[in-house]
């Protein structure tokens, strides 16, 4: 990898595997490898290198997290349901130092009060909600920014 080059990983909780058809009036019709696609496309021009992971494990996720944070990578982070009930995901963040910026497809605030809460936005950098699968690409574009900026001298 050319050390210039900026690594992030972009880590998806559960059930984002079953985008495009999980409830489309939600989530939308866009498949995860959509989302995917368009991030590898948008991070050679931003000079980032992408590391992309789902999984509906709880326990997996913090370990893709302290992966990411202990390497100086960012994290761009669609914790999906994790986000509202894991002190373990938030801590991993702290934990590891992760540079991070939370996404959502959704906007989690206009929908059901239990998605109001986030337990890992206050160990993030910022949260990006509501435009569908703009939300990673602008998720995207943010975390480049203040990763350069972390590396800057």
């Amino acid at each position: 990898m050319n050390p210039a080059m900026i690594p992030i990983h972009v880590l998806n909780g559960p059930n984002l595997n079953l985008l495009g058809r999980r409830e489309p009036g939600i989530y939308g019709t866009a498949t995860l490898a959509d989302i995917e696609r368009d991030l590898r496309a948008q991070a050679e021009g931003l000079g980032v290198t992408l590391t992309v992971r789902q999984t509906n494990l709880e326990g997996e996720l913090v370990g893709f997290v302290q992966e990411a944070g202990l390497a100086g990578a960012g994290v761009l982070i669609n914790a999906a349901a994790y986000t509202h009930t894991s002190v373990a995901l938030r801590d991993a963040i702290s934990g590891s130092g992760a540079l991070a910026v939370e996404v959502h497809l959704s906007n989690v605030h206009a929908r059901e009060s239990f998605r109001h809460v986030s337990l890992i936005a206050p160990v993030c950098a910022g949260v990006i909600c509501g435009f569908g699968p703009d939300s990673y690409g602008l998720g995207l574009d943010a975390l480049a920014r203040l990763m350069a900026r972390r590396r800057a001298p």
